[in-house]
C-alpha cells in the first residue's frame, strides 16, 4: 500500500487489477474504512472512477412510510413486511429517477421544457422580497 499526498491530506493508494469481465477487488482496508455493504455507488467524476457507499437514508423517508402505513391500519408483523416492501419500492423509484436524470444530463433522453411543464401561456416572475417565484398565466 502506498501513501500519496493529495490536496486534502494523505490518502491510501493501491494499484488493483481489472479482470477480463471488468471486475475489480476492493482492498479489504478500503472496504472496511468505507463500511461498504453488498452495493456501492459508482460514477465518473473529473475523469476518475469513484466508488463510494450508498447514501444512507436520514430516516425521513422511513418515518413518512411508517406514518402512512400506520394510517392505513397496518400493525405488527404485517406492518414490518409492508414497510420492507415500501422501502424497496422507494429505492427502485429513486434509482429510476437518478437514471432518468443521468440520461437527460448526458443527452440520451430529452428533458421536459418549461412549456411542457407549465403549458404555452405562462410567465414566471421572481419576487426578490420573498426570494420566490410566482407563476402567472
Amino acid at each position: 500500500m502506498t501513501k500519496v499526498a493529495s490536496g486534502v491530506g494523505i490518502a491510501d493508494r493501491k494499484i488493483i487489477s481489472i479482470t477480463g469481465k471488468r471486475q475489480i477487488t476492493i482492498p479489504l482496508n478500503f472496504y472496511k474504512k468505507l463500511r461498504l455493504g453488498k452495493e456501492a455507488e459508482c460514477f465518473i467524476e473529473k475523469n476518475a472512477l469513484v466508488i463510494r457507499p450508498l447514501s444512507q437514508d436520514d430516516g425521513a423517508f422511513s418515518i413518512e412510510i411508517l406514518k402512512d402505513l400506520v394510517s392505513q391500519g397496518y400493525s405488527g408483523n404485517e406492518l414490518v413486511e409492508k414497510f420492507v416492501q415500501e422501502r424497496q419500492n422507494m429505492k427502485i423509484a429513486i434509482d429510476a429517477l437518478l437514471t432518468e436524470g443521468n440520461d437527460i444530463a448526458t443527452g440520451k433522453k430529452k428533458g421536459a421544457s418549461m412549456k411542457d411543464i407549465f403549458g404555452k401561456d405562462w410567465l414566471i416572475v421572481w419576487n426578490p422580497v420573498f426570494h420566490s417565484c410566482t407563476k402567472i398565466f
